[in-house]
């Protein structure tokens, strides 16, 4: 679904954003294979030295799109590999990629901001995987990713409980590196890839 996914490269900075017509970017396995997709061409664009995965200003990406999954079987998942394919492979890009997260990263959402290299929030973001309150378990990383962020304990209450991560709280235990108010985050955002974009691409790609 590619005409969900708008790019657009301003100097050295490449920007991925995700307009599916659902404001909360519920994610499609095309959904997420064409969001790959944009990221992996900045990636080969020798001229762009950082990309930026950003969404609405409602949610970045508020999960998995569950009428999709929902009469999917677990053999028919496993098969296809519904879940390892394009989910998996955003840690394999090697340009530095950071997520812009305003409003909802849940379930899938939070699963891709992880993915990236680190999260910048604005102060209403809210992080989580819900997964438990639909009987379902982190498919794609969560279960994995959230305690290397935030640790096991934290990890375990919010994967069980499914209660959400205000953005102070995220940044306060590791999850987020910056949070910015609302009305600079933008400003922000361009500023925070703008300084990577000025380091030595060869450096930035091996750190």
């Amino acid at each position: 679904r590619s005409e969900w996914v708008k790019t657009k490269i301003d100097e050295n900075v490449g920007f991925v954003i995700l307009s599916h017509e659902n404001p909360l970017n519920p994610l499609s396995a095309g959904f997420v294979e064409a969001i790959y997709e944009q990221c992996k061409q900045l990636d080969e664009d020798t001229k762009v030295r950082c990309i930026v995965l950003k969404g609405s200003s409602k949610a970045f990406a508020a999960g998995a799109d569950l009428k999709e999954m929902l009469p999917l079987t677990f053999a028919s998942i496993s098969e296809t590999r519904y879940i390892e394919k394009n989910w998996s492979y955003f840690s394999n890009i090697q340009t530095p990629i950071f997520a812009a997260v305003k409003g909802f990263a849940l379930g899938g959402g939070c699963e891709m901001a992880m993915s990236c290299d680190f999260i910048i929030a604005a102060e209403d973001a809210k992080f989580g995987q819900p997964e438990i309150n639909v009987g379902a378990i982190p498919g794609a990383g969560g279960s994995q990713r959230l305690p290397r962020f935030i640790g096991k304990s934290k990890a375990m209450y919010a994967i069980l409980t499914g209660d959400m991560i205000d953005a102070y709280e995220a940044e306060k235990c590791g999850l987020v590196a910056k949070v910015f108010k609302n009305e600079e985050f933008d400003d922000k955002i361009s500023s925070i890839a703008a300084k990577i974009a000025g380091k030595s691409s060869a450096l930035a790609r091996l750190a």
